[in-house]
């Protein structure tokens, strides 16, 4: 009994801190999710006021279409852990309540795996090893690999585009982690969390 009792714990306890994990990033997500819509409306005010004015700023729309590509990554990757992403329900209804926690579980999987492959890909693109081998010298990796990713520059900012990019790899990280913890729960490691700052109510046809 006493070595079942370990062997439990030994397996909530990473389950429990993956919680953990998972609700300090929503918190910060949420933070961010707020300040990117205040960006955004400030951004598209100025834009109006620019225009009618007659003297419009040429980077403004540009800052906002990157702006809405932030924000949606970020949300997509609270929704995930908001268990807010739409799910058909057609066929998993029809399921016993066995069966349909096992779909669950197996759709709980899949958005993990796609995590993961996504990381995989963004490390295979921006090749953090090959541009430090490089020196950090954009022309010379991009000389040596033909991948022009670190010597790109938007049209209007001038920023280079690998920070406005660095987006995909935070979600595809973040997006693992909530999948992780949504995960933990459904094979009932862990009670489900209550996640504080959003207010949800039951909505049919999401997961």
């Amino acid at each position: 009994m006493a070595n079942q009792a370990m062997s439990s714990r030994r397996m909530i306890a990473p389950a429990e801190a993956l919680q953990s994990l998972s609700a300090t990033l929503l918190a910060v997500e949420r933070l961010a999710i707020m300040g990117f819509m205040f960006l955004l409306a400030g951004l598209i005010l100025l834009n109006v006021v620019t225009r009618y004015s007659g003297r419009p700023i040429y980077w403004v729309d540009e800052s906002a279409i990157y702006s809405v590509v932030w924000l949606t990554f970020i949300g997509a990757s609270a929704m995930t852990r908001l268990r807010l992403d739409f799910a058909v329900s057609m066929l998993t209804e029809r399921l016993s309540e066995r069966g349909q926690k096992t779909a669950k579980v197996i759709a709980t999987g899949m958005v993990v795996v796609f995590g993961l492959s996504l990381a995989a890909m963004c490390w295979l693109w921006m090749d953090p090893v090959g541009i430090a081998r490089a020196g950090f010298d954009a022309r010379a990796f991009a000389g040596e690999t033909f991948n022009f990713l670190y010597t790109e520059r938007t049209q209007t900012l001038n920023w280079p585009t690998w920070m406005l990019y660095l987006i995909l790899p935070i979600f595809a990280l973040s997006m693992t982690i909530h999948g992780l913890a949504n995960l933990v729960e459904d094979l009932g490691l862990v009670p489900p969390a209550a996640l504080k700052g959003f207010v949800l109510s039951d909505v049919d046809g999401v997961n």
